[in-house]
């Protein structure tokens, strides 16, 4: 048989044994088949005893606008700090949280993908176009804090992105839409996969001349649409070693360019990712992961004055680097089909800085501001599982050891360059204990109740230590002295399965955050900026309570589902001192409901569904006084096959062009979140 190089190429990455093997060797026993999935350990049975909701494949690829922050709203209650998705919103305002503690741009929820944290090492805040949704096989989301094995950091929850496994895969597929506004979102992949391991390409495209985010009442001659240009890729292999050991190997990159809808509001972000992960399935499994990633950030904000005819720059952010890198080792001891244990460690350490042009005079700047630091977290950890009869139980902790260090601030006017500013931190350490228990009690088949307890932390951001930042007339600054925060939390619930395909769960809980980090307004700036009306500064609030219920059900006898999401929360401020003014009002960001709810009908490559959706009033800002109002919108998706692997895509975003605000600035200035957007276009999927 004549191999082309392509074919030899492949039998030499992924075979099991070797050519001279094959040509030499005495036949003897069969080699046992070696299965590879490019995923991590098992989930642990001690899962049932949390809120954990999955969002499938086929939920992932058949969403309306075909971006990752829209498919995370399926799981009501997980919120972005604006209701603006990465197409127009600031990329630092894309923080994740769950179950109402705070709007916050910095993440507080733990976003992993393939075990690696995903967090800006910076600002703590999410690129979401790095994420195709044509990589992602499934997402979990486990409401509640304290997970002890995915690392530290995951004060309300955590969300795992996994990417899609080998039965999942074809040797190509892809998809090319296009849009209102002149818009274009295209996907593809490309898949070689071999019973020892298989390797994909994947890229992802979208540009639009954008919206005019403030909305018309607001608008002066300054506004215009906000354009954008997203591109990211990526390059995966697994390969099997032996029967029961895989090595994943991960390599990705991203661009994202912004505008913000007025003159000198450009930011523009890009990172690379790399991972090395060994996976055993053995008697003693096993995981073994390093990681780096380096994130460049650059914006710049604008001064505007009352009557919206003239825009002027106020700051240019022109470079914030930053680098990420860590690993973790964990070990699962065979102790009998009963019990499950996992032990590890990790570490991870962050480093970045901002550079910054600020006090423009005549259109130019002045000065020169350059701020950042470094910090490095370590932890041990151990989870555990104990299936008795009825009773599942499930134990877990960890200990961090934190550092912040080489924290800086230099001022320094462009002129002279003699120094306005010169600041040198003092480094910090702790430690956190943290973790979570549960038990799970299933007396019939189709009722399982549950409840638990967990305490999270998360440490400052470097964004938030360091690097001030203005929205319009709106200037906030950073706070070198923050504290940790710290979340305890109680939950309790049921889930029913009362037939095949429904399923049912309902949970309350009770956090409670300390020292939240919060931008409290003050009459007292650090500094005096022209043009600014308003002055906040990163502080520690006393803490923000919230307790509240989800509900989440799904119904899918056959090809029509029904799926749907209801959080309800009620969330205060607890302040005392220089935050006594905020005490007992509702944390910026922070909405009473979200509710989400699709039917949808799937046949073969046949596909409909309708997603509506309705987020609460809340504030846009820490005093109460900036009122978002209640939204809801209604989203639409159709498949239809053309021919073999071929099918014809039409997607509606805000069918109903409902307007959703997403904040407000300076003397009331209202920006709205996505308008109506149509989109047709086509996807195949070849096998």
């Amino acid at each position: 048989m004549i191999r082309t190089p392509l074919s030899a190429l492949a039998c030499i990455l992924f075979s099991s044994g070797s050519v001279l093997a094959q040509s030499t060797a005495v036949p003897t026993e069969p080699a046992p088949d070696i299965v590879v999935t490019g995923r991590g350990l098992a989930d642990a049975p001690g899962d049932r005893a949390y809120d954990i909701v999955t969002i499938d494949r086929d939920r992932i690829q058949a969403n309306a606008s075909n971006r990752l922050e829209s498919v995370l709203a399926d799981v009501a209650g997980l919120q972005q700090f604006r209701r603006s998705d990465s197409r127009s919103a600031n990329p630092t305002s894309q923080g994740i949280s769950l179950r109402g503690i705070g709007g916050n741009a910095s993440s507080r929820a733990l976003l992993i993908f393939d075990g690696v944290p995903q967090a800006d090492p910076f600002g703590g805040w999410v690129a979401f176009p790095a994420y195709a949704t044509g990589r992602l096989g499934r997402i979990r989301v486990t409401r509640g804090g304290g997970s002890g094995y995915q690392g530290p950091g995951a004060l309300a929850g955590t969300v795992e992105l996994e990417s899609a496994t080998p039965d999942q895969l074809t040797p190509f597929q892809g998809g090319v839409a296009y849009g209102s506004r002149d818009s274009v979102d295209a996907q593809g992949s490309a898949a070689l996969v071999r019973g020892a391991g298989f390797a994909t390409l994947s890229g992802a495209y979208a540009r639009g001349d954008g919206f005019t985010p403030t909305v018309e009442e607001s608008r002066g001659i300054v506004d215009r649409a906000a354009p954008y240009e997203q591109t990211s890729g990526a390059l995966r292999t697994v390969v099997g070693i032996g029967a029961k050991t895989e090595l994943q190997m991960n390599a990705s990159a991203f661009t994202d360019t912004r505008d913000r809808g007025s003159d000198c509001t450009a930011n523009t972000s890009e990172g690379a990712d790399a991972s090395i992960r060994l996976i055993g399935r053995g008697a003693w499994g096993y995981s073994a992961l390093a990681y780096l990633q380096t994130r460049a950030f650059a914006s710049s904000f604008n001064s505007i004055n009352a009557a919206r005819t003239t825009a002027i720059q106020s700051l240019n952010q022109y470079n914030t680097p930053a680098t990420g890198l860590g690993g973790r080792i964990e070990i699962a001891p065979p102790l009998g089909e009963s019990i499950t244990l996992r032990l590890g460690a990790d570490i991870r350490d962050v480093s970045g800085k901002t550079q910054e042009l600020y006090t423009f005079v005549n259109a130019a700047p002045t000065r020169r501001r350059e701020a950042g630091g470094s910090t490095t977290t370590t932890g041990v950890f151990a989870d555990g599982s104990l299936v008795a009869g009825d009773f599942t139980l499930s134990l877990g902790g960890r200990v961090d050891w934190w550092s912040i260090d080489g924290g800086y601030l230099s001022e320094r006017p462009l002129a002279t360059g003699a120094a306005l500013t010169d600041l040198r931190y003092a480094d910090r350490d702790g430690s956190e204990a943290t973790g979570r228990a549960g038990v799970a009690y299933q007396p019939i088949e189709a009722i399982t109740l549950r409840a638990a307890g967990y305490r999270g932390w998360r440490l400052p951001t470097l964004n938030e230590l360091y690097r001030p930042f203005r929205v319009g007339n709106d200037a906030t600054a950073a706070n070198a002295v923050l504290s940790p925060e710290r979340l305890t939390g109680v939950e309790g619930g049921v889930t029913l399965t009362p037939a095949p395909g429904v399923s049912i769960a309902a949970t309350y809980f009770y956090n409670r955050l300390k020292n939240a980090i919060a931008n409290v307004t003050t009459t007292n700036p650090p500094q005096v900026l022209p043009g600014v009306a308003t002055y906040r500064v990163r502080q520690n609030l006393d803490a923000i309570r919230a307790h509240g219920f989800e509900l989440d059900a799904s119904y899918r006898p056959g090809p029509l589902g029904v799926q749907a999401s209801w959080s309800h929360t009620n969330s205060k401020v607890e302040g005392s001192g220089i935050t006594a003014a905020l005490d007992g009002l509702r944390p910026a960001q922070t909405p009473r409901d979200q509710v989400s709810g699709t039917v949808d009908w799937r046949q073969d490559a046949a596909a409909l569904s309708l997603t509506v959706r309705h987020i609460g009033r809340q504030f846009d800002d820490d005093q109460n006084t900036r009122v978002l109002e209640a939204a809801t919108t209604l989203d639409a998706y159709a498949a239809l096959p053309i021919m073999r692997s071929l099918v014809a895509e039409l997607r509606g975003e805000n069918l109903f062009d409902e307007r959703v605000e997403a904040g407000i600035s300076g003397a009331n200035i209202v920006e709205r979140a996505t308008p109506r957007t149509i989109w047709i276009g086509l996807r195949y999927g070849g096998r």
